[in-house]
């Protein structure tokens, strides 16, 4: 029987693809992602999914916006991936699959889509994986799939996932379906908005500081 690989493991197999230091003002960030995605990848009930993919692709982007050195990111993204002995393309890949077909339809369209998956628009790869875990009768709920339904759906409409009457209606049938637990669902899009304004406000600040210091040197 194979050792069930621990989160000290997946550490050290993310920092043997990736050796260079991280900026201390996004370690915690890489290094929630990469506990939340190994406590996923060794959960029995966990498959992952496109809608998952898409979420684990912009928390990535969202919360690693602004990182130095920029050309770093591409590396570290690709450890995350590759310390629980994922693709980094395949997540890549099906997630811009995804945010091109909701750029294209409307958000009824896409939740028709992810109840009834069809291989249209050339989505076949995308729709059997979505497919078996649609089918999968013990769906493991997580933080990162709601974050690429939300990603997903705000893709086609901006507008519709800030509307919170709304969006809970457009999406009931997909939360039922799948037994989603809702109260936790909305928490977690919750924070997860939260905490982007909260890094945009410091990344503002942090860019106000390194202004004021240049100024004040060439002042000097």
């Amino acid at each position: 029987m194979d050792k069930l690989r621990t989160v000290s493991d997946t550490k050290r197999n993310f920092y043997q693809y990736h050796n260079r230091p991280i900026n201390s003002i996004y370690r915690r960030v890489v290094e929630e992602l990469m506990v939340e995605m190994h406590l996923l990848s060794v959960n029995v009930d966990f498959r992952s999914d496109p809608i998952y993919y898409l979420g684990v692709c912009q928390s990535f982007t969202q919360f690693m916006n602004g990182y130095t050195p920029e050309s770093d990111k591409d590396s570290i993204f690709r450890a995350l991936c590759q310390s629980i002995d994922n693709n980094p393309d395949e997540y890549r890949g099906k997630a811009e699959t995804m945010l091109n077909f909701a750029s294209q339809k409307s958000p009824q369209e896409l939740i028709n889509w992810l109840l009834s998956p069809t291989d249209d628009n050339g989505l076949q790869d995308v729709a059997n994986h979505w497919r078996y875990a649609l089918e999968n009768p013990k769906f493991k709920y997580s933080r990162l799939f709601a974050i690429g339904l939300y990603s997903f759906l705000a893709k086609s409409d901006a507008e519709i996932v800030k509307n919170e009457e709304k969006f809970a209606e457009l999406i009931t049938p997909l939360t039922d379906k799948l037994s989603l637990p809702i109260d936790k669902f909305k928490k977690d899009l919750e924070l997860y908005r939260s905490n982007i304004e909260k890094m945009t406000q410091m990344l503002t600040v942090l860019a106000d500081t390194l202004e004021a210091s240049k100024k004040k040197r060439q002042n000097n």
